[in-house]
């Protein structure tokens, strides 16, 4: 591979060389779908872009529930081939492609009823791990087991006694959404992506009928540009119909937005040795691990509003708050509530009218020559996604392409990933960085935690943790502008780290700091950095103002009443 950096230079350079030469694909949407499609074509020897108007996961990729997971409700809808490809993926990201990001995490499920219950659910959840080995990539996560009510409850001493008469307990996988995003786009770069977030597709380029590229817009520094390509893939989630829509038409299906409502609450606020996963009367409800926090989500509503910022409204953060102390025996309160956040699922419509009903399978289609469209799946499969993805585009193509082979490739910081963890204690001796914190860095940046030791090396002071968010090293804040693509003090403390969501300041007591510390990579003045932590700080005051209103509609007027730092 070439290197993986994705530092201002880095970003330049790939405007410059996706306008030099006609692309084989140039890809539109910097979400989970779109890097992974990416990282799809470079790898058959396709010249590739990739184009994002935001930042890396601005969208729904940062603000999922965390999960790498097969969908166990979705056995319960008969939709067996969904979850046996999810688990197939689930397998692989532990095992192979991404062992530094995605982790096991177990799952308690209460019982309520006694006989019929147990035997319910425990036929699915014994499916479950069926189908997982089978899968060929399961092995490693430990089997379901089923639990009395009195070994439930030294498991989770958190919940109330009248709430189970049992449990059972399983597991499946986590990651940081947000890292494993910019993994996939930098691995991308490394075999050979021009990448660049910050990029707005302002226009499709139109020879009669056929698209043949696209007028790229460089929202940081300004300028347009002409990206010629044989074939383009539309991968932009919720804004699929949008995009759609600078050509004219609306597409061949419809893509709809449902909102998902997630609260982090520190670790202490629950005592529990395990994950819950709880039945709502609409969905199910997660008590996800998260470090040292919990993070409890999600709601399942139908969202029409700003795409951009949805906003989590109180009505929202009651329910939540509701259905997880209806099992809790000390119930969480408001002031408990250490960050929200809202994501938006990208459904395709049409299955039905309510949206946790709508499919998370995934849709291909070529609306017109030259233009690929891809929409809908879950997090999980989104390699199968883009490997859909390329195959459409290839047909266009007219040549003999090789087929998908990111099976057998790693994302960047997997290769060394479990040697390095084994040395730990030696690497710590080593810097003289804790050996908790070079654990942090390994599970956090895989075998590429060594650039970020390096940048310690150089200066000693980047390994004290940042002011009021001491889970991370100031050099994690260099480490993003430097060689993550952050761009903005927003992407450092809301995606490059979760500060934004893990302190109860929601990241407003760092903010300085953290711009000062980016400031000399990214060219900033003293007057940048004045405006990037005004533009942040209001976008925090923003955020609790709209979680005060009672219902969507003033929520996202709240939410809006902070302009983005760069308008696009």
């Amino acid at each position: 591979m070439r290197t993986t950096t994705l530092g201002p230079t880095n970003r330049s350079e790939a405007l410059a060389r996706m306008a030099e030469r006609e692309l084989d694909i140039l890809v539109v949407g910097g979400g989970v779908v779109g890097a992974g499609t990416a990282l799809d074509a470079a790898t058959r020897g396709l010249s590739t872009g990739l184009v994002e108007a935001r930042d890396w996961a601005s969208g729904t990729s940062s603000r999922s529930s965390k999960l790498i997971h097969g969908g166990l409700r979705y056995l319960e809808m008969l939709d067996f081939a969904l979850v046996r490809e999810a688990l197939k993926e689930r397998g692989l990201l532990l095992e192979k492609l991404a062992p530094h990001l995605v982790r096991p995490v177990p799952f308690l499920y209460p019982l309520e009823h006694r006989g019929w219950e147990r035997l319910y659910a425990g036929s699915g959840v014994a499916l479950y791990d069926a189908m997982s080995v089978s899968s060929g990539h399961g092995r490693g996560l430990p089997l379901h087991r089923h639990l009395t009510r009195k070994h439930a409850l030294r498991v989770a001493p958190c919940l109330r006694k009248d709430a189970l008469v049992g449990a059972l307990q399983y597991y499946d996988a986590q990651m940081d959404d947000a890292r494993f995003v910019v993994s996939l786009a930098r691995t991308a770069a490394g075999y050979g992506a021009h990448v660049a977030n910050g990029a707005k597709v302002v226009a499709f380029l139109r020879e009669g009928e056929r698209v043949v590229g696209a007028r790229v817009q460089d929202v940081e520094a300004g300028g347009e540009y002409e990206v010629r390509a044989r074939q383009i893939v539309n991968a932009t989630g919720v804004w699929t119909d949008d995009t759609q829509a600078l050509i004219g038409e609306r597409g061949q299906f419809h893509v709809r937005a449902s909102k998902g409502v997630h609260l982090v609450v520190p670790k202490d606020r629950i005592h529990s040795t395990t994950g819950l996963i709880l039945r709502t009367e609409k969905s199910v409800l997660f008590v996800i691990p998260w470090g040292r926090h919990w993070i409890v989500g999600t709601t399942d509503t139908d969202w029409d509003l700003d795409k951009a910022h949805p906003a989590a409204s109180s009505a929202d953060i009651d329910y939540v708050l509701e259905h997880v102390n209806s099992v809790l025996s000390t119930p969480l309160t408001r002031d408990d509530v250490q960050g929200v956040y809202a994501g938006l699922r990208p459904l395709l419509a049409g299955e039905s009218d309510a949206t946790s009903k709508l499919s998370r399978e995934h849709t291909v289609a070529h609306p017109v020559p030259g233009l690929v469209v891809v929409a809908g799946g879950k997090y999980t499969t989104y390699r199968v996604m883009a490997k859909d993805a390329v195959d459409e585009a290839v047909h266009g193509l007219n040549q003999r392409v090789a087929p998908c082979c990111t099976e057998e490739v790693p994302l960047v910081g997997a290769d060394g990933y479990q040697a390095l963890w084994n040395a730990r204690a030696r690497t710590a001796a080593r810097t003289g960085v804790h050996v908790a914190r070079v654990e942090h860095l390994l599970n956090r940046y895989g075998s590429l935690a060594e650039e970020v030791l390096d940048l310690i090396a150089d200066d000693p002071s980047l390994g004290a943790p940042l002011p009021a968010a001491d889970d991370y090293l100031r050099a994690e804040i260099v480490y993003a502008a430097k060689a993550e693509g952050a761009r903005h003090l927003e992407d450092a403390l809301t995606r490059r780290t979760r500060i934004s969501i893990e302190t109860f300041d929601r990241g407003t007591l760092s903010s300085r700091d953290a711009a000062e510390l980016m400031a000399p990579v990214l060219g900033w003045d003293q007057a940048q950095i004045d405006r990037e932590v005004e533009y942040y700080d209001k976008r925090v005051e923003a955020e609790r103002e709209s979680q005060l209103q009672p219902d969507d509609q003033t929520a996202d007027a709240a939410r809006l009443g902070a302009p983005d730092i760069v308008p696009l």
